[in-house]
């Protein structure tokens, strides 16, 4: 069985998560999805919608989705790869070379995003402010 991650916040879903998701499933037969809690997205100055146990029921009714994890800080992901024995690491465009190091231990893809969406977008549309 080929087993994918991918980390995020998953906040304000939309459908640029579904399709960042569907295509990291088609890489595997298993996708991990790691969310960020609530105290490390206040570590990255981040200030989620939706708590992270609604975020997590969300993803977790996803069809692409078989499992989702915490993630709780920056040096996780390598602890991650070896617990969930994953083959592949997946992660958008904007993060390129930032995970490389994990090359040691599994694949490692990024992906672009998909146009015209994110929660950044939504948040300035809604709220003229993206920090809101």
């Amino acid at each position: 069985m080929k087993r994918v991650i991918t980390y995020g916040t998953y906040d304000l879903l939309h459908y640029g998560h579904i399709e960042l998701l569907r295509r990291a499933r088609e890489m595997g037969d298993y996708l991990v999805v790691a969310l960020s809690t609530d105290e490390f997205n206040r570590v990255k100055n981040k200030k989620s919608y939706y708590n992270y146990e609604q975020r997590k029921m969300m993803l977790e009714s996803i069809r692409y989705v078989d499992l989702v994890i915490p993630e709780g800080g920056w040096g996780q992901k390598e602890i991650d790869v070896d617990r969930y024995e994953i083959d592949t690491f997946v992660m958008g465009h904007d993060w390129e070379g930032e995970f490389d190091f994990l090359k040691e231990k599994c694949e490692v893809i990024y992906l672009n995003r998909t146009e015209g969406i994110s929660t950044t977008k939504i948040k300035k549309e809604l709220y003229g402010d993206a920090e809101k």
